[in-house]
C-alpha cells in the first residue's frame, strides 16, 4: 500500500523562502567591494577613501590629506593578529627606506585594546606612524575583511596595489616599489 505525503502549506514554504533569501542576502553583503580590485585589473586607480583618525599615542589626529604627495602604504592590523605580527618587522624595515624616497608606512590598529596595542608598537619597535580605529569605523570605507590588510597609495591619493592578508618581501619589490619611483 501506497502512502501520500501531506501537502505542504503555503506558509510554510513562504517561511523556507525567506530563510533562503535572507541567508543569500547575508553571504552577498559579507563578499568584498570588488570595485577597487576591480579597477586595479583594468589598470585604472581609484582614489583613496578619506582618512582621519586619531593618532595611536594620543596626541592628536592624523588625516591622509597630511600624507598627500607621498607614496603611503596604509596597513591595517591589530594585536591579536598573528599573521600582523609576522609583517611587522618587514613593513619597519620597509618604512626605513620609504622614508628617504618621500613614502612611509602608515598603521592602523582597529578592533583593539589600546593598551595591547600600544605593547604591540613596543614589542616589534614600530617607528612609522600609528593610528587609531578603535571601533572598526574605517573597515566598510575600505571594505576590510579581516586583518592584516595593506593599501599602497600613490602620491596623488589614489589606490595603486591592494593586499588582504598579509604583505611579503615580494609584494614590496612588485607592488611597492614601481609606485615609490613613479613621478609625481
Amino acid at each position: 500500500m501506497r502512502r501520500l505525503l501531506a501537502p505542504v502549506p503555503v506558509a510554510v514554504i513562504g517561511v523556507v523562502v525567506a530563510l533562503v533569501a535572507l541567508l543569500a542576502y547575508g553571504l552577498a553583503s559579507n563578499e568584498p567591494d570588488r570595485g577597487i580590485e576591480e579597477a586595479l585589473e583594468r589598470g585604472e586607480r581609484e582614489q583613496a577613501p578619506e582618512l582621519e583618525l586619531p593618532r595611536l599615542s594620543g596626541n592628536g589626529v592624523e588625516s591622509l590629506d597630511d600624507y598627500r604627495g607621498q607614496v603611503v602604504v596604509l596597513n591595517f592590523w591589530a594585536s591579536w593578529c598573528e599573521p600582523c605580527r609576522e609583517e611587522s618587522p618587514l613593513l619597519q624595515r620597509w618604512h626605513e627606506r620609504l622614508q628617504k624616497r618621500d613614502a612611509t608606512v602608515l598603521g592602523v590598529d582597529a578592533f583593539d585594546e589600546i593598551g595591547r596595542a600600544r605593547a604591540f608598537v613596543e614589542e616589534y619597535r614600530l617607528e612609522y606612524p600609528m593610528l587609531r580605529d578603535g571601533e572598526g569605523a574605517t573597515r566598510e570605507t575600505y571594505g576590510i575583511l579581516g586583518f592584516p590588510e595593506t593599501f599602497v597609495i600613490d602620491r596623488q591619493g589614489r589606490i595603486a596595489a591592494i593586499a588582504r592578508g598579509p604583505v611579503d618581501a615580494e609584494f614590496m619589490r612588485e607592488r611597492v616599489a614601481p609606485v615609490v619611483r613613479e613621478q609625481a
